[in-house]
């Protein structure tokens, strides 16, 4: 009998190690979207759209390495020069003809349902505290759904309930939602790139669809040329922008 009652704990005790840890598998997802590498180079390319008009394309240029990053806008030529530096936290912007960089918050939008905070390396980890619920299918995948609370108000959303492939370990969609639990939009993402990191070729985000969730309106952001490098730290003084 004791060598039974044995077996049965440690049974189920291996059963409660093996359970998925929800900081964890959000933290594995997060390299996907270019959080946790040593530096990361991307283009993004913005569309948006507000019921039957379409904005003017823009075409960013992304250096990220950890919780900094910096955004170029490239195109279109009138706004060329335009960055947005994003350090731990806090986050600046400037164009040609600023005396020197402005405050912005992650929130505040950038392309119609694209915020600020959008177009930066993903640090959902550092950024949220997760919880693990139910395990869902998304488009016949199972997924892990994970309820994310901000750890400050500098994060891009209060709330998020984010769906995280079993087998990819990478975000299949968003709902992000104000402190109050209003839902204000959606996101669906897909991974058509590829990244080598530590001798692993690991998925990397391709498209994100940002959907408004109370009006017909929604921006695609397309990521292209992505390469893992180094990037200097200078590239992230602030100094620098002025």
């Amino acid at each position: 009998m004791r060598a039974i009652a044995s077996l049965l704990i440690f049974a189920v005790s291996g059963a409660v190690m093996a359970a998925p840890d929800a900081h964890s598998i959000l933290k594995d997802s997060d390299q996907a979207r270019g959080g946790g590498l040593p530096g990361i180079v991307w283009e993004i390319k913005l569309q948006s759209r507000d019921g039957e008009r379409n904005d003017e394309p823009q075409r960013i240029l992304v250096k990220a390495v950890d919780d900094s990053s910096i955004a170029e806008t490239q195109e279109p030529v009138r706004f060329k020069g335009s960055k947005i530096l994003q350090v731990e936290r806090n986050m600046w912007m400037t164009r040609p003809g600023l005396s020197k960089p402005i405050p912005i918050s992650p929130r505040q939008r950038m392309s119609g349902q694209a915020s600020n905070g959008d177009i930066a390396a993903t640090n959902y980890a550092g950024d949220y505290d997760a919880q693990l619920g139910a395990t869902e299918n998304v488009d016949s995948d199972p997924c892990y759904v994970l309820d994310l609370s901000a750890k400050h108000k500098r994060a891009t959303y209060d709330k998020i309930r984010y769906w995280v492939s079993v087998k990819r370990v990478v975000g299949i969609k968003a709902e992000f939602y104000s402190v109050s639990g209003k839902l204000l939009k959606t996101a669906r993402f897909e991974y058509g790139n590829t990244i080598e990191h530590d001798g692993k070729h690991i998925p990397f985000i391709s498209r994100m669809i940002i959907r408004d969730a109370l009006i017909d309106a929604e921006t695609v952001m397309e990521f292209g040329t992505v390469k893992v490098k180094k990037i200097a730290a200078s590239e992230f003084d602030l100094g620098q922008m002025q």
